[in-house]
């Protein structure tokens, strides 16, 4: 399997079949989407413009709801979350995205805002690599993230919806995450894309921060 960062809360993830899901495209945060991206699907947390924006996306389908899913060969659970801590008073419903492919679970958070519960956690279920917000003020915080990623338990982390040098939301850098962490436990990954199979997952947690392609 291969994912693909493309900024904010946007990844590509290719199954070794081919099939590729990407995950909430964006605009106006500061920079921009890289033209011409093709999937097999997307999937979008929310209607806000910065995860939905759709159009600037080739796909076959787009899929947006709660339940389960699925786009040829990969299984797609949509898990119903708030997107603040006021039960969706502030900001609305969030879905919560767990993709199964290649004997690999992977779980995008979307806008993530509300604090760990057991509930959610149990229907989230075990995750092999978490794509997790970490920039606070319209999602968790770099706190919270952490709490979700020790209660989750996952194998590969890999952190979104933080502020780099030319964004312009209000939410933190990345830098206010990794520091919650042992700098043997992060990887800095420049070329923006890592793959990861069954057979090598790490045994033990690491925080793997992509740069955007």
């Amino acid at each position: 399997m291969k994912i693909n960062y493309f900024g904010h809360s946007c990844f590509k993830i290719t199954a070794k079949n081919g099939v590729s899901i990407l995950t909430d495209p964006y605009t106006k945060v500061g920079y921009e989407m890289p033209k011409g991206l093709t999937a097999t699907a997307v999937t979008t947390s929310h209607a806000h413009f910065d995860h939905n924006y759709l159009s600037a996306v080739d796909c076959e389908a787009v899929v947006k709801d709660t339940g389960v899913c699925f786009v040829k060969d990969v299984k797609i659970t949509g898990i119903h979350s708030w997107h603040d801590e006021k039960n969706g008073a502030l900001r609305g419903d969030n879905v919560i995205f767990k993709f199964e492919a290649d004997g690999i679970s992977v779980c995008h958070l979307g806008d993530l805002g509300e604090s760990v519960s057991p509930d959610l956690l149990k229907k989230i279920g075990e995750v092999d690599v978490l794509l997790i917000p970490v920039g606070g003020t319209y999602t968790i915080d770099a706190e919270q993230a952490k709490e979700y990623i020790t209660q989750i338990a996952p194998k590969v982390v890999i952190p979104m919806h933080f502020k780099p040098l030319d964004g312009k939301l209000d939410i933190s850098p990345l830098s206010a995450f990794v520091k919650f962490f042992p700098a043997s436990m992060v990887v800095n990954e420049r070329k923006g894309e890592v793959e990861i199979c069954k057979e090598s997952l790490p045994e033990s947690l690491s925080i793997i921060c992509l740069e955007r392609q």
